[in-house]
């Protein structure tokens, strides 16, 4: 059989050229492994749930009360057997692969893995961690209770408001004025077919050029084994601990699914003429803190089309966050040391930006919870255009000392490998 299968599928062939390729063994490289196997966890325990959940807007009796489809096949999969622990694997599991992909991205900037020839890998990451997003986004409204359809609201005033496409784009994604009785039924196959379909072939794809441009390696390798990849093969070593990486991945997960419920269905209930007080996950949380901290009055209007706070906070300024991302590896002309990583350290304003960056997120998501906090409006708008900057410039400095620092202290003709 061996003999038969090898000569038409040329199996010696795959198990030299793709089995035996190497890996190397980082910690930080792991963090692919992670957002990989928490697809496939949302794969799997997405399939449950499409069992037994109805994407429809009519209305059922449940224990007495008049309340949509959706929302009574969430209370249902809850009252099964592990169904509400399912559940909450599945929000788990979106949540790690966010931030998984976020992580990833951060580790590839802060070691130059971006450049030449990585180019495509990048640019593909970006797509990545917007398309997890927008699944996520979307999977906010099939639970139809009352926190769903004001979260989903938001989105939707977002994207309404965007000149020339808004009203194109609403039609597409949410089958019209949220909320309708087409939208759950618009949203569903978008959530469970067209995006997770988009994002595994983004994940083979980055894969397959993984493969073919082998990976990055620790500045260490370069003296152990020079013009080598040093690792281990994919099959069986790698493979093991991939084994290993998601039955510890799983444990972890149903752990905490175990634990916190987040944004329970019954607490909420069904959809209601007032609106409860909600605040979005912490992916959207930022652009929502934004939202809060942008006057009303900011209004302007080109071509005709109306630019208005929605625009300028939740498409605006991620927009131009994003495109400084896809122009990064474009622009960035610094030295290139072949496949090996490049030290932070040596790099101080890369390091500044990318703090500038995360104070930016951080202070805006805080902006999210002004009225908790007690903090006032016009406080955290300065916070914002003042801490960032600040955190910034704090870091290159720091960076830049002690770049100049450990290069006076080590021996000529020696770069620092931190």
């Amino acid at each position: 059989m061996r003999s038969w299968l090898d000569e038409r599928l040329d199996l010696t062939r795959l198990n030299k050229k793709l089995l035996h390729k190497s890996f190397p063994v980082h910690h930080s490289f792991f963090l692919g492994e992670i957002n990989l196997l928490a697809f496939i966890t949302l794969v799997l325990t997405g399939v449950f749930l499409s069992l037994y959940y109805e994407g429809s807007s009519r209305h059922v009796t449940l224990s007495g009360q008049s309340v949509p489809a959706a929302y009574a096949s969430i209370v249902y999969i809850d009252s099964l057997p592990f169904g509400a622990l399912l559940r909450r694997v599945h929000h788990w599991s979106a949540h790690v692969l966010v931030a998984g992909v976020v992580l990833h991205l951060l580790r590839v900037l802060l070691t130059g893995a971006y450049k030449n020839p990585r180019e495509p890998n990048w640019l593909i990451g970006l797509a990545l961690l917007g398309v997890t997003v927008m699944t996520s986004f979307v999977g906010y409204a099939l639970p139809d209770d009352a926190y769903a359809v004001t979260a989903t609201h938001i989105g939707y005033g977002i994207a309404s408001a965007i000149p020339w496409v808004g009203s194109w784009i609403a039609s597409v994604m949410f089958g019209g004025e949220y909320p309708t009785s087409y939208s759950l039924p618009r949203m569903l196959p978008v959530h469970i077919l067209w995006l997770p379909l988009v994002l595994g072939l983004l994940l083979g794809l980055h894969l397959l050029i993984v493969i073919k441009q082998k990976h990055t390696q620790p500045r260490y390798a370069r003296v152990v084994a020079p013009h080598k990849i040093l690792g281990v093969p994919l099959v069986p070593q790698q493979a093991l601990m991939m084994s290993a990486l998601f039955f510890i991945y799983l444990a972890v997960l149903f752990v905490v699914a175990g634990i916190a419920n987040p944004h329970p269905v019954q607490v909420f209930g069904p959809p209601t003429a007032s609106t409860p007080s909600v605040k979005p996950d912490w992916y959207f949380l930022w652009i929502y803190g934004i939202l809060e901290l942008i006057p009303s009055s900011w209004t302007f209007t080109i071509l005709g089309q109306t630019f208005g706070p929605e625009v300028i906070g939740g498409m605006m300024i991620p927009g131009v966050i994003v495109a400084a991302g896809v122009a990064l590896p474009f622009v960035d002309r610094s030295s290139r040391k072949g496949r090996y990583l490049e030290a932070p350290l040596e790099h101080p304003a890369r390091i500044g930006v990318t703090v500038w960056l995360l104070s930016f997120v951080a202070t805006a998501s805080m902006a999210g919870y002004h009225a908790e906090l007690g903090l006032s409006v016009g406080l955290l708008q300065a916070a914002l255009l003042i801490a960032p900057v600040a955190a910034g410039a704090l870091a290159f400095g720091l960076v830049r000392a002690l770049a100049s620092g450990s290069s006076r202290a080590s021996p000529p003709g020696r770069s620092i490998t931190t």
